[in-house]
């Protein structure tokens, strides 16, 4: 028998599908230190796409690192690009 694979990307095929393209504006977001954001991964960007067990948590904007954020979720720290969050209001 053959082991399964449990790689970075295992069982995220329905989670990760692309509901409805989205345009360039996702890409520009702009965040502020201390502002709340959703983790929502974008499959279409592949670059510092967030884990899939971050997926539709909260966390607090905490600073930036050249495109990337960095997100802290509970006592985690993530690195992820804009295309990956979204605004809570």
């Amino acid at each position: 028998m053959v082991k399964k694979s449990k790689g970075f990307r295992s069982r995220t095929r329905k989670a990760f599908k692309i509901k409805e393209k989205k345009g360039i504006t996702i890409y520009l977001q702009d965040f502020k230190i201390g502002e709340k954001v959703s983790i929502v991964p974008y499959s279409q960007s592949q670059n510092a796409i967030p884990h899939k067990l971050y997926r539709g948590k909260i966390g607090e904007i905490v600073g930036k690192r050249g495109k990337a954020y960095i997100v802290r979720i509970g006592n985690k720290t993530i690195f992820s690009y804009p295309e990956h969050l979204r605004k809570v209001t």
